[in-house]
């Protein structure tokens, strides 16, 4: 977890996925507006390529889908006691996600993406 979103922690973050992927393989990050990704200074790996979603188009980020889920289950209605807190607290509501077996796809499914994706 970074402790920012930022121009820099974007860059980190696609590095770092970037090696993650398999060898021989692309992957393709559909990315809203906020400014750090599209940023002029952003270094995108070759094996990489960002496709920016139009503004004002939620219905085509279905990641929203799960912010919404983790706030309304995991973060909303506390008061934390500092930024450890804040980022622990984060950690388990990824955690408690990503245990339950097709949870982040059923959050994120949506008729286009099986239209495109089939």
């Amino acid at each position: 977890m970074l402790p920012e979103a930022t121009t820099t922690t974007m860059r980190l973050f696609l590095a770092e996925f970037a090696t993650s992927l398999p060898p021989d393989t692309h992957a393709v990050l559909v990315l809203d507006g906020a400014g750090w990704h599209g940023a002029r200074a952003l270094a995108v790996p070759a094996n990489l390529t960002l496709v920016h979603l139009p503004p004002y188009s939620p219905e085509l980020n279905p990641v929203e889908r799960v912010w919404l889920y983790l706030r309304e289950r995991f973060l909303s209605l506390r008061v934390f006691v500092d930024y450890r807190a804040i980022v622990d607290a984060c950690c388990a509501a990824w955690n408690r996600l990503v245990a339950e077996p097709g949870r982040p796809r059923s959050l994120c499914d949506q008729p286009w993406i099986r239209n495109v994706s089939s």
